[in-house]
């Protein structure tokens, strides 16, 4: 992914899976001893930039399409249910993605349910510790929390860091501390950015889907709420350090004036952003303006959410869906979007990625490709070499 693709090209590989060369042939390729056909595109493992594994017991539990509202609401009752195979689940969706030819993940956590599984995994997991609470009273324990979570995670000798959920569920007194933090630590920030309308409403005039949530699921007392701003990723942009790597998830309703916006608050060189297309379908019914994104030459990586909101935890089927809704994309792009951008966000372009020298990034076959237009089709699979 850092240069063109090679047509019959030959990847060397070492024993433990790292890259020790990438031989162009010019397209023509002879039989060598020790050298594997295979038809398709090799393409480095991918990286789910935005998961939620902690949720994986929740699979179709939740019925869809029903606005972020519902959808938060029956995560908030089920989330307990049947927690005893929370653990087993957690472990079946791990090995899934690692079968799928997920090599990364950036994965949200609101406790420590996924450390074991995420200790004992083979995927690279770097763990968003979320912090949320509307209420300011609540700032000071949800973030103590929060650091217990992360100092558990580091002393497990997996990566963390401490972020907030999203504009409309952390007051300002628990932002000023996440972003202090994060701005110590120079740690990657993920947020969760204009994923339903019902968000739009919220900061318009502190009614909706998701101030019924706040009232009626949580008991909480939302008189005070005063939105200073209707658009909610302008609401919060100066608690986001500006020097620190930001992943904005989902960006469904995210429009051209907040590009704009955040481009006059940051730079775009550190700031990504994260497509869950399945799970945007799947709760919402609708899809971020991709070709926005595209036009600006934005940073774009891909995610799968949760089980919860899905029906797998696949990078190609979301590659798959984002194909067949805005088909002027090149295949170039997506498998961009899904390995060197995701390693980029996540900070781990030493190892992942892409087949560059000494990289271990894992190695993926996807078959079943238009190769007259270059496309993905609906018979495409992928399969984990490496």
């Amino acid at each position: 992914m850092h240069r063109p693709p090679v047509k019959n090209g030959i990847l060397v590989c070492d024993d433990d899976g790292s890259i020790l060369e990438v031989v162009d042939t010019g397209g023509k390729i002879q039989e060598e001893a020790g050298l594997e056909f295979y038809s398709g595109i090799l393409t480095p493992g991918f990286v789910n930039a935005h998961c939620h594994l902690e949720l994986s017991h929740l699979h179709k539990k939740i019925p869809g399409k029903k606005g972020i509202g519902d959808f938060v609401g029956q995560v908030n009752r089920l989330r307990n249910l049947d927690a005893e195979y929370a653990e087993e689940e957690m472990q079946k969706a791990d090995r899934r993605m690692w079968a799928a030819g997920i090599a990364a993940v950036g994965d949200i956590s609101n406790s420590l349910q996924s450390l074991k599984t995420k200790k004992e995994s083979k995927i690279f997991y770097h763990t968003f510790v979320e912090a949320f609470g509307i209420h300011p009273s609540r700032a000071e324990r949800a973030f103590e929390w929060a650091q217990l979570v992360q100092q558990e995670f580091k002393e497990n000798e997996l990566a963390a860091s401490i972020v907030p959920h999203s504009a409309y569920s952390v007051s300002d007194p628990l932002f000023k501390k996440v972003a202090e933090f994060a701005t110590a630590e120079k740690s990657i920030v993920s947020v969760h950015n204009q994923e339903s309308i019902a968000e739009k409403q919220f900061f318009k005039d502190g009614t909706g889907p998701i101030a019924d949530h706040l009232q009626n699921n949580l008991g909480i007392d939302i008189a005070d709420w005063k939105p200073k701003v209707e658009s909610s990723l302008e609401a919060i942009l100066h608690f986001l350090p500006e020097e620190n790597s930001l992943l904005l998830v989902h960006n469904v309703f995210t429009n051209k004036q907040d590009i704009k916006t955040l481009g006059s608050k940051r730079a775009m060189e550190n700031t990504y952003f994260v497509f869950c297309p399945n799970s945007n379908l799947y709760i919402e019914n609708q899809l971020p303006q991709v070709n926005l994104f595209r036009d600006e030459k934005l940073k774009i990586c891909i995610g799968t959410d949760s089980l919860a909101s899905n029906y797998s935890l696949s990078i190609l089927k979301e590659m798959i869906a984002l194909q067949a809704n805005f088909p002027e994309i090149s295949l170039k792009e997506l498998i961009g979007w899904a390995t060197l951008n995701g390693a980029e966000a996540l900070g781990i372009l030493r190892y992942f990625g892409s087949f560059e020298k000494g990289k271990k990034p894992g190695v993926n076959l996807i078959t079943g490709i238009d190769f007259s237009n270059m496309k993905l089709t609906e018979n495409s699979r992928v399969k984990r070499l490496v």
